[in-house]
């Protein structure tokens, strides 16, 4: 796949309100604001758009000429939580900025992104509780977890308003932290997001599960759950074996990666070397029948209806598992977000990481701007 490709990519960006700007200006200013603004957005996709079409490399080709995050199989810095060890990486200075992985992924999927930004700030990346190098932790795994976790160590490792950072899994656990703790969040970015609009038409779930126990039989309670439950733990025990294969994890990311280059023995490793702690089986078979089946309570539109920053959606416009069309939503309904698509798979900062860099770079420079930290830089100009 060549990076030039990309010049097919659109940005879209629409500007709505943001945090802590505007407040007590006059209806001129507001209108030079709007301006200014307009400016820096558009020089974002300008800039993004002129670097993918000035490469004509391979991304794997371009990833190589990055530098990477050594591999440590012990793993860098530790932070205990409720008791539990937690795994994160952090490295440079500056202005923080949060990664958080996807399902499955550790901190080590950040491995081209984080030597990048940390030259100009000071980037974390954290293994969320039951991944990566973090404990895994035998705890009821649902939405609400990660996000606590997430808002604690904003709270306490970082302690200062962050850039949070998220892919999948990871981008639904940001945003969710984002309404909880919005004082420690001053921007959110989503690649190729999980997560689900909710069904209007849907009953509400509360109510069903209430009368659905209470409908429950003593046969249904006592017998049907429990061989219920086993034929889970065989079937997602097996599961689990199969997935931890490296062959199985091979074909799978080189089936959400458009361009393969990237999937190599490093990230291969990153993923298996976890699934042989003695309780990752456990772990998985909690996450797969509890958490994937509720996490339908924290939809999307009610996660959005609470956040109050800006938003960048980079978003990997090849993905089988989840394309552009969700971005498109995404953006339509948050006023205050701007798109940038990519021509890359599932895990775009790592497939494509010279495009993601410089994508995220340009939208925190924006960011600064508007926000006065620094004077507008020459590359964001409109022609």
């Amino acid at each position: 796949m060549s990076v030039a490709s990309a010049s097919a990519a659109a940005l879209r960006s629409s500007s709505g309100r943001r945090c802590g700007v505007g407040t007590g200006l006059n209806g001129g200013n507001k209108f030079l604001m709007m301006q200014r603004r307009d400016l820096v957005t558009k020089g974002v996709a300008l800039s993004v758009c002129s670097s993918l079409l000035a490469s004509s490399t391979s991304n794997g080709a371009a990833a190589q000429a990055l530098e990477r995050l050594p591999f440590k199989a012990d793993g860098y810095s530790f932070w205990t939580w409720r008791g539990r060890k937690i795994h994160y990486v952090e490295q440079g200075s500056g202005q923080p900025i949060v990664l958080i992985h996807g399902f499955g992924a550790s901190a080590f999927h950040w491995r081209y992104n984080i030597p990048e930004l940390a030259k100009k700030y000071k980037v974390y990346a954290v293994d969320l509780l039951g991944f990566g190098w973090s404990e895994k932790a035998l705890v009821q795994y649902d939405a609400t977890i990660w996000m606590e976790q997430v808002s604690d160590f904003l709270r306490e490792v970082v302690q200062s308003p962050s850039v949070v950072v998220g892919n999948s899994l990871g981008g639904f656990t940001t945003l969710f932290a984002a309404t909880e703790v919005p004082e420690l969040v001053r921007g959110v970015v989503l690649l190729n997001s999980a997560g689900q609009f909710g069904d209007p038409n849907a009953p509400p779930k509360a109510e069903e599960a209430a009368v659905a126990e209470e409908e429950a039989s003593a046969v249904t309670r006592l017998i049907v759950r429990p061989l219920k439950e086993a034929f889970q733990r065989v079937v997602l025990g097996f599961l689990f074996w199969q997935a931890k294969q490296p062959a199985r994890v091979e074909k799978v990311l080189k089936s959400v990666y458009k361009d393969p280059s990237n999937v190599d023995e490093y990230l291969i490793s990153s993923i298996t070397a976890p699934t042989a702690d003695p309780n990752a089986g456990e772990v998985y078979y909690r996450l797969m029948s509890r958490f994937v089946a509720n996490q339908s309570q924290y939809t999307l539109d009610k996660l959005l209806g609470k956040l109050t920053c800006p938003l960048l959606l980079l978003w990997g416009d090849l993905d089988p598992w989840v394309g552009p069309s969700k971005a498109a939503r995404i953006h339509e309904f948050y006023a205050n977000s701007t798109v940038v698509n990519l021509q890359a798979g599932h895990c775009p900062h790592d497939e494509a990481p010279e495009q993601f860099n410089a994508a995220l770079l340009q939208w925190l420079a924006s960011l600064e701007e508007e926000a006065g930290d620094k004077p507008a830089e020459p590359s964001l100009q409109v022609v």
